[in-house]
């Protein structure tokens, strides 16, 4: 097969990892900036032009791997919906991508399908403030802001007069953000599971550093591997499919109450699972594309 990775920068540890097991496998790839691309957006002959150093062409695949960056949502969906009109395979579809991405969205969906998460509040009048921090049982309590990544935007407030102050400076900001109650029970640790097709592959607890309550790698946490139940499992699968991912990385954590979800990631690092679990995730990755290519593409609804 001839795969494209949609990535803006070939150097990153995912990136190249990809393409390794891509080659390993015997197929031949190209690695392509979507900000680069431009469209020929006709019903006849739809196409997706390059150009990198002065060079002209037009892309052609067998499949796409996105590895669309959060900043570059927009844009990089746009391009591979145009893969999708010429009837280009994807791992992950355009649609699903918005969905994961627009974290109010994502969460109305799972909600949707009754998929435990944290209690979550979203207001856009300054006098539901003290609402907001009931809905979610008071402080401590988490402020993340809608287009927050890689744990950046995401704030603890430990007291109520703390998230009053929070939540109105965001106000004030016309930022988007959402309200969500703060798992004592987890102790600072969450899980990364990283789910493709029907399967959780591979999986990691990651612990915050000391002074610390976000457990992201980036921001100094530690990462083990770590044997999931059947109920998470069930959970972290059950979660990209609402979104209608084939390639997920579901954060979840450990409450009183069950596991429930943080996030669904649509574009989940490897460097970090593949180090903690000794896991070849880039060649399952590869090895479930070679599959799941015979079903065609366009296997999604876009409904939600």
């Amino acid at each position: 097969m001839k795969i494209g990775i949609l990535s803006r920068n070939a150097k990153l540890y995912s990136t190249r990892r990809l393409v390794e097991a891509a080659k390993e496998r015997g197929h031949e790839t190209k690695v392509i900036d979507v900000l680069r691309c431009y469209m020929n957006i006709t019903s006849s002959k739809p196409a997706v032009y390059y150009k990198s150093k002065g060079v002209k062409e037009i892309l052609k695949f067998d499949a796409v791997i996105p590895r669309i960056g959060a900043s570059v949502t927009a844009y990089g969906t746009a391009v591979l919906r145009q893969f999708e009109v010429g009837n280009v395979y994807s791992v992950n579809e355009s649609v699903a991508i918005s969905r994961s991405r627009d974290k109010l969205r994502a969460h109305q969906l799972l909600a949707r399908k009754h998929v435990g998460m944290p209690v979550t509040g979203y207001a856009n009048r300054a006098d539901a403030t003290e609402d907001l921090i009931e809905f979610v049982g008071g402080a401590p309590l988490i402020v993340k802001v809608l287009s927050s990544t890689q744990g950046k935007g995401v704030l603890l407030a430990a007291t109520d007069k703390a998230a009053e102050s929070l939540i109105n400076a965001f106000r004030d900001l016309e930022t988007d953000f959402l309200v969500q109650e703060f798992i004592k029970d987890a102790g600072g640790a969450d899980i990364r599971c990283f789910v493709i097709g029907d399967k959780v592959i591979a999986a990691m607890q990651r612990t915050a550093k000391e002074g610390e309550f976000r457990s992201n790698l980036h921001m100094g946490g530690t990462a083990k591997v770590i044997k999931l139940t059947p109920a998470e499992r069930a959970l972290a699968v059950k979660a990209a499919k609402v979104m209608g991912l084939d390639l997920a990385g579901v954060d979840i954590v450990r409450s009183g109450h069950g596991p429930l979800v943080l996030e669904v990631n649509s574009s989940p690092g490897l460097e970090g699972i593949e180090t903690a679990t000794g896991k070849d995730v880039a060649g399952a990755i590869i090895d479930y594309i070679e599959k799941d290519v015979k079903n065609g593409p366009n296997k999604i609804s876009g409904k939600g």
